[in-house]
């Protein structure tokens, strides 16, 4: 078992999780190689992407509870992806070293992604030091990100935290595809309110 602050690193052997994570990804992967292949609509295209951030989020909560390990996900709207991060020992906010599903994911194009987490709860900022999860200097506001060379940087605090409680602060994450070329824009919503699994929605006419 992991301690809390160690980097995730991959054992000699597989848990189930692992095997079962494993197996869900390569069953969206090759569903979005059929899809390309015959033509599949944007729709579908667009359900196999929230997908699979639903999958990993899910796995990523149990691997949290098993390791006692704090995560999280830093969403980049301006750039359409998202990726895993943990806290060390020192309460920095590091990337997910050697584990592909954990690392930076770029929607393609033409899809986009939108975070909301206006009116959630745990951003109020007494309830949210009551979790003990971080002092003021560790807020998930962005001020005070040190800015320099890339080495010295540290990584933006993640927008929704997975927690080694399993649980996974609320969050409404909208995909979208805004239409082209004759084709009706199309919406997927990925929720959380208390307790994974998440809640995929759609396909929307519109964002939540």
């Amino acid at each position: 078992m992991y301690k809390r602050g160690s980097t995730p690193t991959t054992s000699n052997g597989f848990t189930l999780l692992e095997v079962m994570l494993v197996l869900l990804l390569m069953g969206l992967a090759a569903g979005y190689v059929m899809f390309n292949a015959f033509g599949a609509s944007k729709a579908d295209l667009l359900k196999s992407q929230a997908q699979r951030l639903q999958v990993i989020v899910d796995m990523a909560s149990d691997f949290a509870v098993l390791n006692q390990q704090q995560l999280g996900v830093r969403v980049e709207q301006k750039d359409n992806e998202y990726y895993f991060v943990y806290l060390n020992d020192d309460d920095e906010w590091q990337r997910i070293e050697g584990e592909d599903v954990y690392a930076v994911h770029t929607l393609p194009e033409p899809f986009t992604l939108t975070l909301n987490l206006d009116d959630l709860p745990w951003v109020v900022e007494d309830q949210l030091f009551d979790r003990e999860l971080f002092d003021e200097n560790l807020s998930v506001s962005e001020d005070g990100v040190e800015i320099g060379s890339d080495e010295d940087k540290k990584l933006p605090p993640p927008q929704i935290l997975i927690m080694s409680s399993g649980d996974v602060t609320p969050f409404t994450l909208s995909f979208n595809y805004n239409g082209d070329e004759g084709d009706e824009p199309v919406y997927f919503s990925l929720q959380n309110k208390d307790l994974p699994p998440l809640a995929l929605e759609g396909p929307l006419e519109s964002p939540l």
